[in-house]
């Protein structure tokens, strides 16, 4: 037994020494999206509506904050991320968008197997800052699709585009304009659906 310790401290010794040269993990900043959209006062409607996570690209499906620095290449910030994935961003800030409204009472997510009248979803296109020559700008690009809950047949559908211009290249500051153009879309999203919702409660 001693022997077999003889042998299996050195090895022990060598493995801890192996691990302290590995190369370690670059710190990351995590943001989460900005809000500072008001609440708004009007009549509660009378149906129910699902938002759920609209399909992107492989990129943009992850919390690499995306950036264009010129033409077709896209990249991402180094050393920062957000919170959750792109489409799990939008969704959640949609979601707070409709509960800051107040109109649309009665609200559920694809986290759950819950029935609604309508589901909010579509395609996000663009989620990311560009480089316009010395200018930068953010750029939210979503078609939205809303579906009937109970045949998932198309009620409408619409592409909502918002650019903010960022104040600094530094990343905080693109955080910021991402909050500031989550705002602008969250604001166009909520009052197209309920106009489109009411609107077809009505025929």
């Amino acid at each position: 037994m001693k022997r077999a310790y003889q042998i299996m401290a050195p090895v022990a010794l060598a493995l801890l020494g192996a691990c302290s040269i590995l190369p370690k993990a670059d710190p990351s900043d995590t943001y989460r999206l900005p809000s500072a959209q008001a609440a708004h006062q009007g009549a509660p409607v009378s149906w129910s509506l699902r938002l759920t996570k609209p399909q992107t690209s492989e990129f943009l499906d992850s919390p690499r904050i995306a950036v264009v620095p010129n033409g077709d290449l896209i990249s991402s910030y180094a050393n920062s991320r957000w919170s959750d994935p792109a489409p799990v961003l939008l969704r959640n800030r949609l979601l707070d968008g409709f509960q800051r409204d107040g109109r649309v009472t009665l609200l559920s997510t694809d986290d759950t197997n819950l029935q609604a009248d309508y589901e909010l979803g579509g395609q996000l296109q663009a989620f990311q800052s560009e480089y316009r020559g010395s200018a930068v700008d953010v750029l939210i690009r979503l078609d939205a699709r809303l579906v009937r809950g109970s045949d998932q047949r198309i009620i409408a559908s619409r592409r909502f585009e918002v650019r903010q211009a960022v104040t600094d290249t530094q990343v905080p500051a693109v955080v910021a304009a991402f909050g500031q153009a989550g705002d602008q879309l969250n604001r166009q999203v909520v009052e197209w659906v309920v106009q489109q919702g009411n609107g077809t409660v009505k025929r």
